[in-house]
């Protein structure tokens, strides 16, 4: 089903021959800046898909602030959370209750590690509800989506990572890029810390290509991708040698968590790249030759469209087409390659333009499971306990119904990440299915229905309050 093919008809745009073969008619203007009516509804859309599930006091306040001031107050940058903290295991030797673990050993045989897992969950879930109007944190799961790792079995490496997406989901491109490369989550999800002059390991050298800056294109020739080689992927690999994680479930205190870099463990050799990189040449550079090699892939307009594409998709509609690709990508990459990918400038041009407030452009999101979860909870401003062990727990309670919905954060299910927002034909509806369904409709019922407890705390939907905060007609 395509979504936009329906409203178009549901909207009577298009011709009748369109609507009788569900195919929509072209969207908007491009990224020509949005000149239409401002009010409740564009206000709505608009904090819909830029942070989790807006209050009716939010879309409120920003139909009374107008647009340019919106998007000012959604691209302005923001204090980092405080750390998560202990929130009831008292047998954390190095952590009492109530303070943060994010620097502290581990007690052999990981007694301390379970609590700090689930601790790190709640913690997410209250950044979420707690985000304001602010892009920070959509972004920060956008970058998850992108950068992904998965399956660390470190929470402390977990919270690093995260914490290294949080502080630059707003920020340049291409420094995450360089940053990301050697974050110790990173390094040992794809393999990095395995990666010797003597034994390169490609696994992050290909998926720096393919999914997290220039992409795969079509198959130009054998070992061929039209955006890189196989060739490309053995010469990167080698630039990519030497560096190592530390700190990995340390049991010793004061021990840190780092990348460092082994010289002797780094192909000090001049890499060759193929044609589609203008055929350069990387010299040795030890450390910094990781730096080298960003700043040559970053040379290729492509990974802009890349780039340009992914935002896309996750703020507008799956659907690319020419026109869309000629209208909006192009645009859209431009002002990355103009602000030196720069992503500011880039997400105030696409959610301020003609196109993103387009009528079809309205409702055609399936909602992920966070989006999801949160249009049950904060809309509806329910109350969560003020309490330190109460409010995690009940944030944890949230937490652990994504994974049955299929997106248990730090846990995406391939380096590619969720397959709504790549798997073509389905995309967004891959997050309904028949696992999928039963919960969503569990979850709807029991916070409609019943609430849950927590302790002595009922976390529930106050439908009297709710209403009382809408305006009378």
């Amino acid at each position: 089903m395509n979504r936009r093919a329906t409203l178009a008809t549901l909207l009577g745009k298009g011709s009748r021959t369109q609507q009788a073969t569900a195919v929509r008619p072209p969207v908007g203007a491009g990224l020509d800046p949005y000149a239409g009516p401002w009010g409740f509804e564009q206000a709505a859309h608009l904090l819909r898909r830029t942070i989790f599930s807006p209050t009716y006091a939010q879309m409120k306040t920003v139909a009374d602030m107008g647009l340019p001031a919106t998007i000012d107050q959604l691209l302005a940058d923001q204090p980092m959370p405080d750390p998560p903290l202990n929130h009831n295991f008292a047998g954390d030797p190095y952590v009492p209750i109530g303070e943060t673990w994010i620097d502290a050993a581990y007690q052999i045989g990981f007694g301390n590690k379970f609590y700090r897992f689930q601790s790190l969950y709640a913690w997410t879930v209250g950044n979420l509800l707690q985000e304001g109007i602010s892009l920070r944190e959509k972004m920060t799961l956008f970058w998850h989506n992108h950068f992904v790792t998965a399956e660390i079995n470190d929470p402390k490496y977990t919270y690093r990572y995260i914490t290294l997406l949080r502080s630059q989901a707003l920020g340049n491109f291409r420094q995450l890029a360089k940053d990301v490369t050697i974050d110790p989550a990173m390094l040992r999800y794809l393999n990095g810390n395995e990666n010797t002059k003597v034994a390169p390991n490609e696994n992050y050298a290909r998926e720096l290509l393919e999914l997290f800056t220039i992409g795969k294109g079509e198959l130009a020739g054998p070992g061929d991708y039209t955006t890189f080689t196989e060739d490309d992927v053995v010469a990167i690999a080698k630039v990519l040698t030497g560096w190592r994680d530390i700190g990995f479930n340390t049991i010793e205190p004061g021990a840190a968590i780092d990348s460092i870099f082994v010289p002797n463990r780094h192909d000090t050799s001049t890499k060759q790249l193929s044609h589609r990189f203008d055929n350069v040449q990387i010299a040795d550079a030890g450390a910094d030759e990781y730096k080298n090699l960003i700043d040559i892939i970053f040379q290729q307009d492509e990974v802009a469209r890349f780039l340009a594409r992914k935002l896309y998709r996750w703020f507008v509609y799956y659907e690319i087409d020419e026109l869309t690709e000629l209208n909006v990508i192009e645009p859209l990459a431009q002002v990355l390659l103009d602000h030196d990918f720069d992503v500011k400038p880039a997400l105030a041009a696409l959610l301020q333009s003609e196109h993103f407030f387009d009528p079809l452009n309205y409702g055609v999101m399936i909602k992920n499971p966070v989006d999801f979860l949160t249009s049950l909870l904060k809309p509806f401003e329910v109350a969560f306990p003020s309490e330190l062990a109460p409010q995690y727990q009940a944030w944890l309670t949230v937490a652990q119904v994504l994974a049955p919905l299929q997106m248990e954060v730090y846990n995406p299910p391939s380096v590619a990440g969720w397959k709504a927002y790549y798997q073509e034909p389905t995309y967004y509806r891959q997050w309904i299915n028949s696992v999928t369904l039963p919960v969503r409709m569990g979850a709807s019922d029991a916070m409609t229905l019943l609430g849950f407890q927590i302790g002595d705390f009922h976390v529930e939907i106050d439908v009297l309050e709710f209403v009382g905060t809408i305006d009378n007609p």
